[in-house]
């Protein structure tokens, strides 16, 4: 079942159901039943769950000693009152999960019936990463917060991240399932490269806010989760008070309006239902990924067979109660795999993010395509003269080489021109010297990677024929920071050993999603949401594998990995130069091949080309590219989607002028975002990475809005 056929059969039952719920028919008392049946089975299971979770801790307290805890003795484990362990940390972690997920389940169910599209969630909408990124601005600037104020800091957030996701994705119902995904991710990048910097930035206010903002269920006490618990309750009564006028709504604005639902009124509050529900989990918790995605589609998935389901009157309870089975099971399969101390690092927010990368690959599979496939061959479509070109790439090829300059010229301690010109000669002062010996291989590191990045988004955009593709969005640029992660957490092995690593696991990234995108024949939204659900997954794994190590390593790990020229010798530029003469000559090769898979699916199968391998050779450089670049800077978005599209604009859609402005206008961007990282707040530096998502991050959502995907 397609997204869009999963919202026409909650349409069609929906009416169904409101028509059996107002004439009192046997089907309706049937109906009714199997709802709350479905309910009542879905509490059993909570209890049952709770209950196991509370036999899992780090203490030694097992199952018999809270048994004869409930028959009244009064024991101690290790010196430890089993009554303190139960009151001060089983019973406070059992809570916060259940609320939590409750809060997750309720909002995600609100937000997919408000924009009537399976795939919105709190997290695919920004919600969750506009809170966390207003809580950790608020600790990083030193402010001690109480949990009421803290949520309504998370409140105002996550607000305003759904509004702009909302209003950049276009209309706020029927928005297509790529279009909101790419909006939210957008943000979602932004936001987090905001976060990332604060945590970066302010680490001593912020200490341990990294695997918080992973999803984390410790608590100090029962407190905080007792303190919302109102607010929780007056907020769910609110949501299934507007239940009647969800099923309506189904029907169309049109139809809804005309049967006495205030539309506009509606989808507010339901959305700021969801949005404070968002901000009470993530109080109490931190971000913990998903569940409010994977909870309500649970749900629409399990109405096929219980169709009383898709009323509201028991969607909603039933999304709440699935996702706090979703986060219990989650947490106490942690603990029960990996034991109690072993799990004691890893926030529950990990598997959950799991899930909903899975989720998407699913919901993406299931999907038919759009018509986005159009939206590349009209973004460039106008013809530019070959003077032009030669005057862009004159004029891009000169900034670039001052960008250069400027970049060995700035830092903390500013130098002249006559420096280089003796540095060069080997008669500068010791101090100048180590200036340049440090600045020069992070310039071309910055500059090759940027041309890399530039190259690799080149070819992908030509290939899905989608102007908002690029080696990040696809997971190329995840999986191999995964393979990088990996060696440095798990295999203790040097720079070769992590190159191979990185390159490796991108190729293998790309590999995977290319099988399953091309299941059933290639569709581009498809490729986009594949990549973009095991881009979720691999980052979840590499969250883990940080937060497996010695706490202390993971910020710095964390900083090269967020994208860096820090500390970068000329061997560690040596692979990404090799890679790139490589594929400039294969990129020229297939140029015009590419000129024609940018049109549509049909013109070159008839002009005889090879759709297949010539797409299988312009993603497999591309996600070698991409990889190498990882190794060379770390994880860096945006760069492949900004330049490509900038030179499109700029010299038309031709391959054979796209390919070298691209590059050049690639290796300026990352120079830039390096020079603006390391000069805004010397002493201290901004990773490239963070820095290019939030120059990029405005420029992609300029050019969703104005783009027809």
């Amino acid at each position: 079942m397609t997204p869009s056929t999963q919202v026409d059969t909650d349409v069609a039952c929906g009416a169904d159901s409101a028509r059996d719920a107002g004439a009192g028919t046997p089907a309706a008392r049937r109906h009714t039943a199997s709802g709350i049946t479905v309910l009542v089975t879905l509490l059993a299971a909570v209890v049952v769950v709770g209950l196991w979770h509370l036999t899992q801790g780090t203490s030694g307290v097992g199952t018999w000693d809270l048994v004869r805890l409930a028959l009244g003795a009064q024991e101690s484990v290790g010196g430890v009152s089993v009554g303190d362990i139960f009151s001060d940390s089983r019973l406070p972690r059992l809570c916060a999960g259940a609320a939590v997920g409750i809060t997750l389940g309720v909002a995600g169910a609100l937000l997919q019936s408000v924009t009537r599209n399976p795939l919105a969630s709190p997290d695919t909408l920004a919600v969750t990463a506009g809170a966390y990124f207003a809580l950790t601005l608020a600790a990083a600037i030193g402010l001690t917060l109480p949990i009421w104020v803290s949520s309504g800091v998370a409140f105002v957030g996550g607000l305003l991240a759904a509004a702009v996701v909302l209003t950049i994705s276009g209309r706020a119902t029927g928005t297509t399932t790529a279009r909101l995904i790419l909006a939210g991710s957008a943000i979602a990048m932004a936001l987090d490269a905001a976060t990332g910097a604060l945590l970066i930035l302010f680490k001593e206010n912020t200490t341990g806010l990294y695997a918080w903002g992973s999803g984390s269920l410790a608590q100090l006490n029962i407190d905080a989760t007792a303190r919302m618990a109102p607010l929780i309750a007056t907020v769910l009564l609110g949501a299934m008070l507007l239940a009647r006028r969800l099923d309506v709504l189904k029907l169309g604005d049109d139809a809804a309006s005309s049967l006495g639902v205030p539309v506009r009124s509606t989808r507010f509050v339901a959305v700021a239902c969801a949005v404070v529900l968002t901000s009470i989990s993530v109080s109490l918790a931190g971000p913990i990924a998903f569940v409010g995605l994977g909870a309500p589609v649970l749900v629409r998935l399990l109405a096929r067979r219980v169709p009383s389901l898709h009323r509201h009157v028991f969607l909603i309870p039933a999304a709440g109660l699935l996702g706090a089975l979703l986060i219990l099971l989650a947490d106490v399969l942690i603990r029960a795999i990996l034991g109690p101390q072993g799990s004691a690092s890893i926030p529950t927010g990990v598997p959950t993010a799991v899930l909903g990368g899975v989720l998407i690959v699913i919901l993406a599979m299931r999907m038919r395509d759009s018509g986005s496939g159009r939206a590349l061959s009209n973004a460039g479509s106008r013809l530019r003269s070959h003077r032009r070109f030669v005057v862009v790439a004159v004029a891009s090829a000169a900034v670039l080489i001052a960008v250069v300059v400027l970049g060995l010229l700035a830092g903390s301690l500013w130098l002249r021109l006559g420096d280089i010109g003796l540095w060069l000669q080997g008669g500068a002062p010791p101090l100048v010297s180590r200036a340049l010996n440090e600045r020069a291989p992070r310039i071309a590191a910055a500059a090759l990677a940027g041309a890399a990045l530039a190259l690799a988004g080149c070819l992908v955009q030509g290939t899905v024929r989608n102007p908002l593709a690029e080696p990040g969005i696809l997971g190329i640029t995840a999986g191999a920071g995964l393979g990088a992660a990996t060696v440095v957490t798990l295999l203790g092995g040097g720079r070769p050993l992590m190159i191979g690593m990185a390159i490796v696991a991108g190729i293998l990234t790309f590999a995977l999603v290319a099988a399953v995108s091309w299941r059933g024949g290639f569709l581009p939204e498809r490729f986009v949401l594949v990549g973009i659900g095991f881009g979720y997954c691999i980052t979840a794994t590499t969250t883990f594998l940080l937060l497996s190590v010695d706490p202390w390593k993971t910020p710095r790990i964390f900083t090269s990995l967020s994208g860096t020229t820090y500390g970068r010798v000329l061997e560690d530029v040596v692979p990404v130069a090799v890679v790139l003469l490589a594929a400039i000559p294969v990129s020229f090769v297939i140029r015009r091949q590419l000129d024609l898979l940018a049109v549509d699916e049909d013109t070159p199968r008839i002009l005889g080309v090879r759709t297949a391998r010539t797409r299988l050779v312009a993603l497999g450089t591309a996600a070698l590219l991409a990889a190498v670049s990882v190794v060379a800077v770390g994880v860096v978005g945006f760069v492949g989607l900004i330049a490509p599209h900038l030179a499109r604009a700029i010299v038309g859609a031709q391959h054979r002028r796209i390919i070298p402005v691209s590059m050049l206008l690639g290796a300026g961007l990352l120079c830039v975002a390096d020079i603006l990282g390391r000069t805004l707040i010397a002493p201290s530096q901004i990773p490239a990475g963070l820095m290019i998502a939030l120059i990029g991050a405005p420029y992609f959502v300029w050019l969703l809005r104005h783009s027809r995907v």
